[in-house]
Formats: structure tokens, sequence, C-alpha cells
């Protein structure tokens, strides 16, 4: 087990934690410093009991905050991501060449014709 001293509220605690974990360890000794640092200049001194059940209360508050904020963005972001596989599957539709028989005769017919005016020129070439 590793030991690291942390300080919170200006009091300082030894703790262990598992090799390597350290900076996770440090890092959330520092959230909860800052917000016993709140309360020490809100209402000064407490006993380090209080002091660390009042920090503590309020970072589940921010967490719990912070939590209903990354629900509803993933369930925006759900939302958009249906709304967009929608989108494609309505612009592949589109897309796709569905041309009516009408339009599929007339450009034979031209077809047809080029050829015929073609075969026209060849023969008034060669004669």
């Amino acid at each position: 087990m590793a030991e690291v001293r942390i300080s919170i509220g200006g009091r300082e605690f030894d703790v262990s934690c598992q090799p390597g974990e350290e900076h996770f360890l440090r890092a959330a000794a520092k959230l909860l410093d800052n917000e016993a640092s709140v309360l020490i200049a809100q209402i000064g001194r407490l006993p380090e009991a209080r002091m660390l059940l009042m920090a503590g209360l309020m970072l589940a508050d921010k967490t719990a905050g912070l939590e209903d904020q990354l629900r509803a963005s993933e369930e925006r972001a759900l939302a958009a991501e249906r709304a967009a596989a929608s989108t494609r599957t309505i612009h592949e539709r589109i897309e796709v060449a569905v041309l009516p028989q009408s339009v599929l005769d007339t450009m034979a017919e031209i077809a047809a014709r080029a050829e015929a005016l073609a075969d026209n020129i060849e023969e008034r070439l060669a004669g």
C-alpha cells in the first residue's frame, strides 16, 4: 500500500491507497479541500468531522447535478443520433434514382433518333 499525506481544510491526513493510484487520491483530496476551504471561509473553524461531512455533502450535491446534466446530454445525443439516422434513411431513399417509364421511353426514342441521324450522316459521307 502507498501512503499519501493530504491536506483538507488546513488539516493533514495520512491515507493509504493502491500503488499507482496516488494521483487519483490527490485529485479527490483537492476537490474535498476546495469545498472545505469554502466552508471555513464562510463559517470559520469547524470540528473535523463536521467539516468533512459538510464538504462531502457539497461535493455529492455537485456530483448529482453533473450526473443529471450528463444524463440529459446523453439523452439529447441519442435523440440527435436517431434523428440523423432517420434523415440518412430518408436521404438514401431520395438519392436512389427511379425514373418513370415515360421518361425511359422518351430517352430510348431520342437514342434511336440519334442513331438514325448518325447512320444518315455516315451514308452521306460514304456515298
